[in-house]
């Protein structure tokens, strides 16, 4: 039987061990699809989940990856036949089920989007988790009646993945959009996205933030939570909306009912591991589509499969840019 590699995730005493290990089709998790990975991809909770820093393995062992595109080489579902293009994020991979760092995945059909078109399996790992969590805020947000005509939106963990496309797809929407990181240094590159404006987070006094501050956005993506969104809540123009996408800084909230009820500001939260399907399959038509960020491939580095073992902590020690592919099959 042929056997191919994976990266596996163990806990052991309650530290997280990864390394490469071989795996046969009959090891794999159950489910009505068989695909061949081409291209998987880093987000921060793979980070989380390879170096132990996050309580994400929802299993003694699994391997990782919470992404995967690829080619259908067997199915028992008649939505899907071999030779389709497929792509997964989300539900339970790379956590509790068996996920895309591997060769071969097999997968629920429930799980799968077929590859919209215009998209390239590359691309879609290019926008991962990290780019489908971005658009679905957007999405969201817009379900909430932001328009461009409403006021600036500003965008906080820039330069991560979520904040990189999230910036050159509101920019491509036509929106004025602000840029909100602790990098001085990437002013450039955050202006290269689409960014009218970059803010710095040393800037803000964030130890003494008003029940309501200036009225200044129409909306905002916030990928820290904790602090940095107290304060965006207090400074939202009325009928504003912000979407809660990550926690890279807290996991906490501490504001009042002030923007809610005198602003009419709403917090719309962005889960994209248990989006309905149908709305999954909208946010990946649109991002093939008018949501398409134009500057993906300058925002986007890759690395072979041997080679992922060295990506983990950049991702936990924040000097990562952008988006990083992992090239599997190719």
């Amino acid at each position: 039987m042929e056997r191919f590699k994976a990266f596996k995730l163990s806990e052991v005493d309650k530290k997280i061990h990864a390394g490469f290990v071989e795996y046969t089709l009959d090891e794999l998790d159950p489910g009505e699809v068989v695909v061949k990975v081409a291209y998987s991809d880093v987000n921060y909770k793979d980070a989380l989940a390879a170096t132990g820093k996050g309580r994400i393995l929802l299993r003694p062992s699994c391997i990782g990856g919470i992404d995967l595109s690829g080619t259908v080489v067997s199915s028992s579902d008649a939505r899907f036949k071999p030779g389709d293009v497929v792509l997964a994020t989300g539900h339970e991979l790379g956590v509790k089920h068996h996920g895309g760092y591997s060769q071969y995945a097999r997968l629920p059909a429930d799980w799968l989007v077929h590859l919209p078109e215009g998209m390239t399996p590359f691309e879609a790992m290019a926008l991962g988790t990290a780019g489908f969590t971005a658009a679905l805020g957007v999405v969201r947000m817009e379900q909430n009646g932001l328009r461009p005509e409403n006021g600036p939106v500003i965008v906080n963990g820039a330069t991560g993945g979520v904040g990189s496309v999230a910036i050159d797809v509101l920019a491509r929407l036509g929106y004025h959009v602000v840029a909100l990181t602790g990098k001085e240094s990437e002013k450039d590159y955050l202006e290269s996205l689409g960014a009218r404006e970059v803010m710095l987070r040393s800037s803000l006094d964030l130890d003494n933030i008003k029940p309501l501050g200036k009225m200044t956005w129409a909306g905002a993506v916030d990928n820290l939570g904790g602090n940095m969104l107290a304060w965006l809540l207090s400074t939202m123009k009325i009928g504003g909306t912000v979407a809660s996408i990550g926690l890279a800084a807290s996991h906490t909230l501490n504001t009042t009912v002030f923007p809610f009820i005198l602003r009419g500001v709403s917090l719309l939260g962005a889960d994209s591991v248990n989006c309905p399907m149908p709305l999954r399959q909208e946010v990946w038509r649109r991002l093939a589509s008018d949501m398409r960020p134009p500057h993906l491939e300058q925002m986007t580095r890759t690395v072979p499969f041997d080679q992922l073992p060295t990506a983990f902590d950049d991702f936990i020690a924040s000097r990562v840019r952008g988006r990083l592919v992992v090239e599997i099959g190719g």
